[in-house]
């Protein structure tokens, strides 16, 4: 069995990655979280990694602005489609690296980045710590003081509770290490049908998971996802 390539799902595949993501926390527990670790309401955000936008249609409403980057064009087009359905006029979106952003200094009161910056770890198994350093010093560039950060990771798909991926444990550890505190919520996908549930899991985790999916006759699949936040 070979392993999703996320890569090219991201550049060629967005329209199948933002049904995926349509599916996920249908309980709402996300922006309730980011609620609770920064209320968004009057700061000016960036989102890092903002894929077909999922977090800026979170915050728009409540943002005095909001910049979505990635590195993905075809992301992007789709966050500016949706973006634009929300009849907001605060945001903009622009391609960019974690390592090298397109910002300029003190932009944002919030720097939020949602199950991205793990790819840095996950792309460059030799050099992930020099990557790491790469992104964290453009994003200390780029927030103002007295701003927050506020990273979100899986923390597993297909569990009840947190069971990190192993690839990724070097990662967490380095954001523990970084003064970053940590808690963890669910935000369970709901398919329309088992059948649905079967083939978005094997589009985007895989054979395994997906295999386990029909096992289990999960039409919701568990999923247990991390945040990590400091505050400058």
């Amino acid at each position: 069995m070979t392993s999703p390539d996320h890569k090219r799902t991201y550049q060629s595949e967005a329209e199948n990655y933002d049904l995926l993501i349509s599916r996920e926390d249908y309980q709402g527990n996300l922006i309730q979280e980011i609620e609770r670790i920064r209320g968004p309401k009057g700061l000016d955000i960036v989102d890092l990694g903002a894929g077909t936008g999922r977090l800026s249609k979170l915050l728009v409403g409540q943002a005095k602005s909001i910049i979505s980057v990635d590195i993905a064009p075809a992301m992007l087009r789709i966050a500016l489609n949706e973006l634009g359905k929300t009849g907001c006029k605060n945001f903009l979106a622009t391609a960019g690296d974690h390592r090298a952003l397109p910002l300029a200094d003190r932009t944002a009161d919030l720097v939020i980045s949602g199950w991205s910056i793990c790819y840095l770890a996950d792309w460059y198994p030799q050099t992930w710590k020099s990557e790491l350093e790469k992104a964290f010093l453009e994003i200390g560039r780029t927030i103002r003081p007295g701003g927050s950060i506020i990273l979100i990771e899986t923390q597993g798909t297909g569990f009840y509770s947190p069971h990190p991926p192993l690839h990724l444990k070097g990662y967490f550890s380095y954001l523990e290490k970084a003064g970053f505190a940590f808690s963890w919520i669910r935000t369970d996908y709901k398919f329309v049908n088992l059948e649905e549930a079967e083939w978005i899991s094997r589009f985007f985790f895989g054979d395994e998971l997906a295999d386990q999916v029909v096992q289990n006759k999960w039409v919701i699949l568990p999923e247990c996802t991390g945040f990590w936040v400091k505050n400058l």
